[in-house]
């Protein structure tokens, strides 16, 4: 072998040593930053898929790094060939198509029906970054709207509302669909879009547009006005979904301007004027007692930072943020499910608007899994599988059949 070539194949081969044991390094420094709960069933099974996610994530930073790509690009690639199931599944016909533009995958059941069906438009989860129709896992993510960072809310949530309003229209005579029995629903980011669309629906309800009959959120992440809630305290190194990467994910929503997530994450966004205002609606002493014992500590706001406001004051806005919206609108809004999981930063977002659209009279079933952690619905099979993911989706079925 000539030399030079010897001398290249080993540089080549310690450059790639050197980025497997940074890399390895990285994520066994992540891992033991996370913190496992011991009420999660298989604790273990919780570490290694954090370990993966890490991994993936790390993988992008370090490219991005070096120039050669965006990390939340990779990112997305990655996560869409690691979880995609190819083929059809047994009394399914699953197509892909387009509804007023956006794309979208369209799941039948091949078994014949005595009468109209229900339906469900369904918003994937991912932090309004992650997901695609490349994609087929364990449980549907039928609307594939725009994603940041290529783009920036609204662009989601218009998405979300064309490809619904699409399906209402068309529900009865293209799928044999009741379009007065059709829900909306999402996990996390997708909850928060499903939410955000009941509300924009039900304030442009004029008695002649068909809307949702109801709302189905899975941990939705519901408002960006306080990261210090007691989920937020207790839960805010437990995977999969860590206090810091949920205000990246808002942030990356809105504008990508990551350089106040700091502060996002401190209270510094919020004017004390509108924090007050909040506080009927975000106060600890709206949750059950149960949710405030562990581990919670109730903070004084800091000092709010007016150009940091003006950069993130979008979020505060009820499309982002429905949680924050005012009663007449939150009132206006189709029957709840809503299920909530222990181990989640994004547990009392769900709960609190659960007792708000209670209070207003809104019908609501509250699903809470008290061993569950984010993205659980996403675990059913497999290895990696969680009794407690079997549980939760059983809850959105029952739910559903009852519509």
């Amino acid at each position: 072998m000539d030399v030079g070539l010897a001398i290249l194949v080993i540089g080549v081969a310690a450059a790639a040593a050197a980025f497997c044991l940074l890399l390895v390094g990285l994520v066994y420094s992540e891992a033991m930053n996370c913190d496992v709960p011991s009420g999660v069933e298989s604790p273990t099974k919780l570490h290694a898929i954090h370990c993966f996610l890490v991994g993936m994530a790390m993988v992008g930073r370090i490219l991005e790094r070096l120039g050669l790509c965006d990390q939340s690009r990779l990112v997305r690639w990655l996560a869409d060939r690691s979880l995609r199931r190819r083929g059809q599944r047994a009394g399914l016909r699953i197509k892909n198509a387009t509804f007023a533009g956006v794309p979208v995958r369209v799941y039948e059941p091949t078994a014949a029906s005595a009468g109209k069906r229900r339906g469900l438009v369904y918003f994937h989860g991912g932090g309004w970054v992650v997901g695609s129709l490349g994609k087929l896992k364990t449980r549907p993510s039928p609307v594939c709207y725009r994603l940041a960072p290529e783009h920036r809310y609204p662009a989601h949530l218009d998405d979300c509302e064309a490809a619904t309003r699409h399906f209402l229209t068309v529900a009865e005579a293209s799928f044999g669909v009741d379009p007065r029995r059709v829900a909306v629903g999402g996990d996390s980011a997708g909850g928060n879009l499903a939410a955000a669309l009941c509300q924009r629906l039900a304030k442009k309800e004029n008695g002649h547009l068909l809307a949702p009959c109801a709302q189905v959120l899975i941990y939705p992440a519901l408002q960006m006005a306080d990261f210090s809630l007691p989920s937020y305290q207790q839960n805010h190194a437990v995977p999969l979904l860590l206090r810091g990467r949920m205000a990246f994910y808002f942030l990356h929503y809105l504008n990508g301007d990551m350089s106040v997530c700091q502060d996002v994450l401190e209270g510094r966004h919020v004017p004390a004027e509108l924090m007050l205002r909040y506080r009927k609606w975000l106060s600890p002493d709206n949750l059950p007692a149960e949710f405030r014992a562990r581990g919670f500590c109730q903070q004084t706001p800091p000092g709010h930072d007016g150009e940091v406001y003006h950069i993130i004051k979008a979020g505060l806005e009820p499309e982002v943020s429905p949680l924050l919206a005012e009663d007449d609108v939150v009132r206006s809004t189709p029957p709840a499910f809503i299920l909530t999981c222990e181990y989640d930063v994004l547990r009392d977002d769900g709960i609190l608007y659960a007792k708000r659209l209670k209070d207003l009279g809104v019908p609501v079933t509250w699903q809470h899994i008290p061993d569950g952690f984010h993205g659980i619905i996403n675990f059913r099979k497999g290895w990696l599988s969680f009794p407690s993911a079997e549980r939760a989706l059983d809850s959105v079925v029952r739910y559903l059949e009852n519509l």
